[in-house]
């Protein structure tokens, strides 16, 4: 049984006991969140595709850790101009554990 689930503006696949990175959640380690957007639900008997949501569906899973990704350098430059601008990011995440897909 897997679904495809809706976050931050990001769609996953996730199957029980995946762990999956998503999207910044205010939710403290340990915490327990649930996703409601889902957007399709395969299971024995067949395939459940919403519209655009499936009615009465949820995935619950659990937060094991909030982090940071690796830094991305930006790097502006303009040619013979003398600009120059080095800036870099690391995007915020949330490491969560599926733990039940109800359907």
């Amino acid at each position: 049984m897997y679904a495809i689930i809706e976050t931050g503006g990001k769609q996953y696949k996730v199957q029980e006991g995946d762990v999956v990175y998503i999207e910044k959640l205010n939710a403290g380690e340990g915490e327990a969140v649930s996703f409601d957007k889902v957007l399709l639900v395969s299971k024995e008997s067949g395939v459940v595709i919403g519209s655009p949501t499936v009615a009465g569906a949820s995935v619950s899973a659990k937060v094991e850790k909030q982090g940071k990704g690796k830094k991305v350098i930006v790097y502006k430059y303009k040619a013979k101009k003398n600009y120059r601008r080095k800036q870099g990011h690391r995007q915020p995440y949330t490491k969560v554990v599926i733990e039940k897909i109800q359907a």
